[in-house]
């Protein structure tokens, strides 16, 4: 099994192998899917492959990685892919975790596994049960699913990488992927009111 893993994880077998599965999806008309899924086994790359900045004991100790906003806009893209297919978004999230063992070391991909697999059931249940408008739901479901991530991410790692947990990795990590959820909400409540503009001004 390992010997099979350490063969797919090779950059030029794993690489082909994400980019055919999320063009395949792709090509079937869903693109935030694909956007969602292709983006998982990027971001476990990244956490293991790009440097992080140490926060100041003042502040929390720990580290911040500048890809926790990139997370944060994952979280707001799970809900766009939502949209396209529905409650098959926990089969479009395993694809994307499958994928990541390609890219990342097992033991991260099971701690994010895990975290991602309870945050995102939260953020579903917000998303789909919630009458709000869509720039509101992005939010409220972001506010709901990225401390929960980032709490289980690390403490999760932490079990395998000691003195990881600290609340500023934490903070930083749940602010940072708030900031991206609220970007795109700004975009999508724009073009909300657009819409709403525009059928004022061409009545039915």
């Amino acid at each position: 099994m390992e010997a099979a893993l350490a063969f797919l994880q090779q950059p030029q077998i794993a690489i082909p192998i994400v980019i055919v599965t999320v063009a395949a999806i792709f090509l079937t008309g869903r693109r935030w899917t694909a956007l969602y899924v292709g983006l998982m086994p990027v971001i476990n790359w990244a956490f293991a492959g790009i440097s992080t900045i140490p926060i100041p004991d003042d502040f929390g100790g720990g580290s911040w990685h500048p890809f926790t906003i990139i997370t944060g806009l994952v979280l707001v893209i799970r809900d766009f892919a939502q949209r396209e297919i529905r409650h098959w978004i926990f089969g479009a999230m395993l694809i994307g975790l499958a994928l990541s063992t390609l890219t990342a070391w097992p033991v991260i991909v099971v701690a994010s596994g895990v975290a991602f697999l309870i945050s995102e059931t939260a953020d579903w249940a917000v998303y789909t049960f919630s009458n709000r408008p869509l720039s509101q739901r992005i939010m409220m479901s972001s506010a709901v699913s990225a401390p929960i991530d980032q709490v289980l991410f690390i403490y999760l790692a932490s079990m395998i990488v000691p003195g990881i947990f600290a609340w500023g990795t934490i903070l930083t990590g749940v602010v940072s992927k708030l900031v991206g959820a609220y970007v795109v909400s700004r975009i999508v409540a724009a073009q909300e009111r657009r819409g709403a503009l525009q059928n004022d001004m061409n009545p039915a």
